[in-house]
């Protein structure tokens, strides 16, 4: 069995979920999260943990208990906790401001960049440089974090561009005559 899918996932106190044959709903502080079931893992609530098992003996339904177990746990966090991306913004004359559930880049275009934010993801920018995406589902947190960067992604000769806050960008060497 797949050591991820062994531990058990706790739920806890003020978090409801709600196990129906074709999906998973975890709801708590006013967010509601749902997952389509799989038919290879069998899901089992007892005294406020979740347990993922393997429906049968094949090497899928082995994978998939661990995969489902993940994801379960991942959206218990978000309705408790919530996943943050922060992003930094490199380079002469970039910024960001987000107004609302909208995000304006001047990234060195001609033009401003204006990003609508999906339902149930905020945007902050705590600084003109720096970029914070918050919300329940990692998924989609980190996809919109990605968009945000794929706009303008760091360049490798100076390192211009929208990167994660904690990444680092090998800069090349210039050509040499």
């Amino acid at each position: 069995m797949s050591r991820v899918g062994k531990n058990p996932v706790a739920v806890p106190q003020g978090v409801n979920v709600e196990i129906k044959e074709d999906q998973i709903s975890v709801k708590g502080s006013g967010v509601q999260l749902a997952l389509a079931a799989n038919a290879l893992v069998t899901v089992a609530q007892a005294d406020g943990k979740l347990t993922f098992t393997p429906a049968d003996e094949s090497r899928e339904a082995n994978a998939m208990s661990g995969t489902m177990r993940q994801l379960v746990n991942n959206m218990v966090v978000g309705v408790t906790k919530g996943f943050e991306k922060k992003l930094s913004l490199v380079g002469v004359g970039y910024k960001a401001t987000a107004q609302g559930n909208k995000l304006n880049l001047a990234v060195g275009f001609s033009h401003p960049v204006n990003i609508e934010m999906p339902e149930g993801i905020t945007v902050a920018t705590p600084a003109p440089t720096e970029i914070v995406v918050k919300g329940a589902d990692r998924q989609r947190v980190g996809q919109v974090a990605a968009e945000i960067r794929a706009i303008r992604p760091p360049e490798p000769y100076k390192g211009k561009g929208i990167r994660y806050a904690d990444e680092k960008i090998t800069i090349k060497e210039t050509k040499k005559k």
